[in-house]
């Protein structure tokens, strides 16, 4: 999509560089225009009759939960290994999906793990178009606040979320929750899938991530 809009925006320019001399000899006849307005015009009336107006789809991901870069609250840490939190997951809240969208699917990642590969928090997919948020506590299967959602084995090794929870004295690591508009209506894949495989069907299907970051250290 990136590619098909910057050659429609050269063509443009191009164009608009060719309309330079005819918009200043009609602005010199129709008065109350200036010359770059009636260029301007002059291009948004060939994009539209041509039909290459570009649109910049951006996926957004937010929360009313988390602040972006900001510290994880106490409420969604884990609630084992030495962690003290409530295991709770965070409200969640996206738009900006590209044409094409026909499902979702949700991750939270901790790339600063000492595993050597990271660690999978949360894993949720078959998320539907149509949904464009998930409230705080779905995260727990059992709520069932996402029903027509697949949530599959994480690190931990159940479905569901499971919290901040890094070695003490090991520093601040990042916990990033990535949100994936993907081109089919779901996965070939049920809660036993290890979170590997669910990431390699996400990477096969996506078409356009967002991400939002948040901290935690102990």
């Amino acid at each position: 999509m990136e590619w098909i809009n910057a050659r429609r925006e050269a063509l443009l320019a191009r164009v608009s560089g060719g309309l330079e001399r005819t918009a200043t000899l009609l602005a010199t006849r129709v008065t109350g225009i200036s010359v770059p307005l009636l260029i301007r015009l002059c291009v948004a009336a060939l994009a539209l009759s041509t039909g290459q107006v570009a649109r910049a789809d951006s996926l957004q991901l937010a929360s009313s939960t988390l602040a972006d870069g900001e510290r994880m609250p106490p409420a969604q840490l884990y609630y084992d290994f030495g962690c003290s939190g409530e295991n709770i997951s965070p409200e969640l809240h996206w738009q900006g999906a590209p044409e094409g969208t026909r499902s979702y699917a949700l991750v939270m990642y901790d790339p600063d793990a000492p595993t050597g590969s990271g660690w999978w928090h949360w894993v949720v997919f078959n998320i539907p178009a149509s949904v464009h948020a998930i409230p705080e506590g779905a995260g727990d299967p059992k709520a069932g606040l996402i029903p027509e959602a697949i949530q599959s084995r994480t690190d931990f090794g159940s479905p569901g979320y499971g919290g901040a929870c890094p070695p003490e004295g090991h520093g601040d690591h990042r916990y990033q929750f990535r949100l994936y508009a993907l081109k089919v209506d779901q996965l070939p894949l049920d809660s036993d899938a290890p979170a590997a495989m669910v990431a390699y069907h996400i990477n096969a299907n996506k078409l356009a991530e967002a991400q939002l970051e948040v901290k935690f250290g102990r």
